[in-house]
């Protein structure tokens, strides 16, 4: 099963205009010391078990993580449970750093 991408420019712009999009940041704390985004919230994959029953369907919801592969595995068995408004941040925070926030550090 698919799930939609959005790339860090997209990203950047929809928050922009003020639309309501959670991030979600799927990294480990120690990752997530090193370089974050504004207003994303970690919710670590090693306790992905935890969290997951607490997420909102109805809520679009972006999910990022270093270079974008575990937050497309998150997005994989998101839309296999049936959710719809979950997004991937292709690339990850790297590529935000890259393309959208220099300030950001790279690792």
């Amino acid at each position: 099963m698919s799930f939609p991408t959005i790339t860090p420019a997209k990203f950047a712009e929809r928050r922009r205009r003020g639309e309501e999009l959670l991030l979600i940041d799927v990294r480990e704390p120690e990752e997530y010391e090193l370089a974050r985004l504004e207003g994303a919230r970690l919710l670590p994959l090693s306790l992905f078990n935890e969290w997951a029953p607490s997420l909102d369907r109805e809520q679009e919801t972006v999910f990022m993580c270093h270079h974008g592969v575990r937050s497309a595995q998150v997005c994989a068995f998101l839309a296999r449970q049936g959710f719809t408004k979950i997004y991937n941040l292709v690339g990850g925070i790297d590529r935000w750093s890259n393309e959208i926030d220099p300030s950001v550090p790279r690792y």
